[in-house]
């Protein structure tokens, strides 16, 4: 009788078996990964503080005001009395050049006028002479003792002597007036300072000649006050729409690498350069330089505070780039709650700062609950085919892309937005005073044309997505305004696993 055999277990009994172990590894590593999840975020805090947004650009220090001093007549210089970097006053001689052709001129000129008086003198005579012949002449037409041709030529010998008396009193004028300019010319040999300045350059030398034909040589060149300079920035045509008159401006120099010097923007010229296809604008900055620290022509790297805002919530710049790999369906469906909500919920705070009275608050409140009331409306059912508002509803943008809250929407739709709520406030709008009106419109506009963002931050270990109202930013971090506070933690990132881990 054989051997009894052990019983065999059945195959389908060891593939259960191993199914079952598989499944046990299955939950294992994923429970392992599901507790894993909080450690596998980088998350930073948001911060109360300050943002300053600048922009960048280069420039040359000039004096306020530089003045070219030339020479108006031509000659040899005798002298030159200043040197570079000499203070002047206004009037100051600076220079003289040789005067001895113009004393000359003047001279002959004198002569030239004596010349005319004695020949006016003379004509005079005449005139005399002609005037009584014409009246003995006339005397004699009337008793006719005489022709009256005679009568004729008398006069005409009168008038011409009028006219050369009249002839040399414009000589004797003439003279005059070459005489005066010599005169002149004389005068403008010597060199003076038009302004009170500093000397900054000199081209001239004693025993040179000077000729001035076309134009005027530059002898000198007199900055009048180096107390007040000024810097001319090329800024780029992306920037120059936030440069504004008035504006901060800080800036340094090779020479103080150290030291930050400080400057105020009083002009933004019109007049385009273009450098390579690179288009930019003169801004002009003004600078006290009291302590005569800076000089002309110096190099400046400056940057134009175009914005700032004190004591706002700010958070990392990679929080607003931050997206979880997979959403939440719940996640989705909240935000999508939110959407609903649109700006409602940041207006009571725009009419808490306008001290409203009990009725303009009524008039609000009325107003509030009926645009909450539509967005609830909007919310539960969308209408087919249509996204909603960041003012007035949620809903999906097209493609099935949220709208976020407006964030990226067009003028035109944030026109159209702009033009409803001006509908449903109007009555509230009405009962406001001028300044009070004033404050609403300018808190609305700013607004509506807000950008938003979702940042997210951990709730029981996984994303949970808060939508922000964005403003500026310095590049690093982002003013933000929303359900969130300081210190709370937001995700920037996130973390990669550790070798054998």
């Amino acid at each position: 009788m054989p051997a009894s055999r052990k019983p065999r277990v059945p195959r389908f009994v060891i593939v259960l078996i191993a199914l079952a172990v598989a499944a046990a590894a299955v939950w294992f590593w994923k429970g392992r990964g599901a507790g894993g999840d909080e450690q596998k975020f980088r998350t930073a805090a948001v911060e109360q503080g300050d943002i300053r947004v600048a922009i960048s650009a280069t420039g040359t220090l000039n004096a306020l005001s530089t003045v070219d001093v030339g020479s108006e007549v031509s000659g040899k210089v005798d002298e030159v009395l200043v040197d570079y970097n000499d203070p002047v006053t206004k009037g100051q001689i600076i220079a003289r050049i040789d005067p001895s052709t113009f004393e000359a001129q003047i001279e002959q000129g004198d002569a030239t006028i004596a010349n005319a008086r004695a020949g006016l003198q003379t004509a005079q005579a005449g005139l005399r002479n002609a005037e009584l012949d014409y009246a003995r002449k006339a005397k004699l037409v009337e008793q006719k003792l005489i022709a009256r041709g005679d009568l004729d030529q008398a006069l005409a010998a009168r008038d011409q002597a009028r006219a050369q008396v009249t002839s040399a009193q414009a000589q004797i004028r003439q003279q005059q007036a070459s005489t005066e300019n010599f005169r002149l010319n004389l005068g403008r040999t010597v060199i003076r300072s038009p302004v009170n300045g500093v000397v900054l350059d000199r081209t001239v030398e004693p025993g040179q000649t000077v000729a001035a034909s076309l134009q005027a040589p530059v002898l000198f060149k007199i900055a009048e006050d180096l107390v007040r300079m000024e810097i001319v920035l090329a800024v780029d045509e992306s920037d120059i729409g936030q440069v504004k008159k008035g504006q901060s401006v800080s800036f340094t120099v090779d020479a103080f690498p150290d030291r930050q010097f400080r400057g105020t923007v009083s002009q933004v010229r019109l007049s385009a350069t273009n450098t390579n296809n690179v288009i930019t604008y003169p801004v002009v900055v003004a600078v006290d330089n009291s302590d005569q620290a800076l000089l002309p022509g110096m190099t400046t790297n400056a940057e134009i505070e175009v914005s700032r805002r004190d004591n706002v919530l700010k958070a990392p710049n990679a929080a607003m780039r931050f997206k979880p790999p997979v959403e939440d369906p719940a996640q989705a469906q909240a935000r999508s709650q939110q959407r609903g909500g649109g700006m409602s919920e940041e207006l009571p705070a725009i009419a808490a700062s306008l001290k409203l009275d009990p009725a303009q608050q009524a008039a609000f409140d009325e107003a509030l609950t009926k645009m909450r009331e539509r967005n609830a409306a909007r919310t539960a059912a969308p209408p087919q085919g249509q996204g909603g508002s960041a003012l007035f509803g949620g809903g999906r943008g097209p493609g099935g892309g949220s709208n976020a809250g407006g964030n990226n929407a067009s003028g035109a739709m944030r026109q159209r937005m702009l033009e409803r709520f001006n509908q449903q406030f109007g009555a509230f709008r009405t009962a406001l005073s001028e300044p009070q009106r004033q404050q609403w419109d300018a808190a609305v506009n700013a607004l509506v044309g807000a950008r938003r963002a979702p940042i997210y931050v951990l709730a029981e270990g996984k994303p949970k997505q808060i939508m922000v109202r964005v403003g500026a930013s310095d590049g690093s971090s982002t003013e933000i305004i929303g359900d969130i506070q300081a210190g709370q933690q937001v995700i920037i990132g996130v973390q990669t696993a550790e070798p054998g881990k």
